[in-house]
C-alpha cells in the first residue's frame, strides 16, 4: 500500500480515478445550512486546497443542493476534467416511480440530477440504499440496478457506479452479477464511520478492497460534530443537534450511551493537545488511517471549519501504531475479526 502519510490524492479503489483524501459533502449544509455565498467560498477554498472531489445526492435539499453545486461550478469555470462530482440515487420525489433502486428512477433520477448540475455527466453515481430500519424494505433487485448503471455508463452519463449503504453481501452479489453477464461492477462503497461506528470498514470492507478492489469513501468523520466536543456542555443553538428535522442526534447524545461516548471524547480532547491538533483534525486522520478507505469527505458550514478539517492531514503522519493502539484502548470498540481469530 502506498504511503497515505504524505499523499493528498489516491486511486478509487483499485480504479485508475485519483480522488483526494477529503472530499467536500453537501448532505445537511448546501441549500439549507448555508447559503449560496458561503457555498462558494467553501467550495472555492477547498478547490484551490487541492479538494477535487464534490459528493451531493439527488435528496440532499430536496435537489437544491445539486442546483446550488452546479451553480457554484458554472459560476468558477474550472475544468471539467480538474474535479470529480458524485451525487446519489434513492429518493426523488414523492411518486412510488420517483424513488428506489429501478431501472426507471435510476435513469431518470439521474438525468434529473445532471440537469439541476447542468453537467452532462457525474464521475460517480452511487446507487443509495433506504435506511435498512425502515419497515417496508424496497425490492432490492441487484441484477436490475447492475444493468441499469452499466446503460447510464454505456451512454455516457456517468464514468464510474459505486454502492451508499450496502453491506459487503450485497456488494459482492453486484460485483458476480457484473462479472457474469459483462456488465460494469461498482468501484466503491460509500460508508458512514468514525469512532463510533467501526466494524464495517474496518472488518468487512478490506476484504472487498482485496478481493475485487472496491474502495470505501467514507462520510461522517465527526459523527455530525459529536467529536467536535462541541456538545459536552449540552446542544448549541446554531449546531446541527438543534436543527429542525435532527431530534434524532439531539437524542443521541442525551442517550446512557452518548453520555459514555463523551466521556471517551473528553479524553480524546486530552490526546489531541497532546499531538498539537484539534480534536477534529485527529478524528478525521484517524479515519484516513484506515486501509481502503479512499477518501473521506468533510460536511462543513464555513470556510475557518474547512480549513481546520484540511489540517487533519498534517496529523495522519504522527498516527503511529503505539499512538493507534492507545486510542484502540481509549474506545474500547476495536472490531474483531473472528475469522482471524480461528485461524491462529
Amino acid at each position: 500500500k502506498d504511503n497515505k502519510n504524505n499523499k493528498t490524492q489516491q486511486n478509487l479503489g483499485k480504479s485508475g480515478l485519483r480522488v483526494s483524501c477529503l472530499g467536500l459533502g453537501t448532505w445537511v449544509t448546501f441549500g439549507s445550512q448555508i447559503c449560496d455565498e458561503m457555498a462558494e467560498s467553501v467550495m472555492t477554498v477547498a478547490y484551490d486546497s487541492g479538494v477535487n472531489l464534490f459528493d451531493t445526492a439527488e435528496v440532499y435539499a430536496s435537489g437544491r443542493a445539486e442546483t446550488t453545486l452546479g451553480n457554484i461550478l458554472k459560476k468558477k469555470g474550472w475544468r471539467r476534467s480538474s474535479y470529480v462530482v458524485t451525487t446519489k440515487i434513492y429518493w426523488g420525489g414523492q411518486a412510488e416511480t420517483e424513488r428506489g433502486l429501478s431501472r426507471k428512477h435510476i435513469i431518470e433520477g439521474l438525468r434529473g440530477s445532471l440537469s439541476r448540475l447542468q453537467l452532462d455527466y457525474v464521475d460517480i453515481v452511487f446507487a443509495n440504499r433506504s435506511d435498512i430500519n425502515a419497515p417496508m424494505e424496497e425490492p432490492f433487485i441487484p441484477a436490475e440496478i447492475v444493468r441499469a448503471m452499466t446503460f447510464v455508463i454505456d451512454q455516457g452519463m456517468a464514468m464510474y457506479w459505486g454502492t451508499s449503504r450496502w453491506n459487503a453481501v450485497e456488494i459482492m452479489e453486484a460485483y458476480s452479477i457484473a462479472r457474469q453477464f459483462n456488465l460494469v461492477p461498482p468501484v466503491c462503497e460509500q460508508a458512514e464511520y468514525h469512532y463510533f461506528q467501526r466494524d464495517k470498514v474496518e472488518l468487512h470492507l478490506p476484504e472487498l478492497y482485496h478481493k475485487i478492489g472496491v474502495g470505501a469513501v467514507t462520510w461522517s468523520p465527526l459523527a455530525c460534530g459529536l467529536l467536535t466536543g462541541k456538545y459536552n456542555e449540552g446542544v448549541p443553538e446554531s449546531s446541527r443537534a438543534a436543527m429542525k428535522g435532527h431530534a434524532w442526534l439531539k437524542e443521541r447524545l442525551c442517550s446512557d450511551e452518548g453520555k459514555k461516548q463523551l466521556r471517551k471524547i473528553k479524553e480524546l480532547h486530552l490526546l489531541a493537545d497532546r499531538l498539537n491538533c484539534t480534536p477534529a483534525q485527529l478524528a478525521i486522520a484517524w479515519c484516513l488511517r484506515s486501509e481502503g478507505v479512499s477518501s473521506v469527505l468533510l460536511g462543513v458550514s464555513n470556510t475557518e471549519q474547512l480549513l481546520e478539517n484540511l489540517g487533519s492531514l498534517r496529523v495522519l503522519s504522527q498516527l503511529n501504531p503505539p499512538l493507534i493502539a492507545e486510542m484502540d484502548v481509549l474506545l474500547g470498540n476495536k472490531p474483531r475479526n473472528a475469522k482471524k481469530e480461528a485461524k491462529s
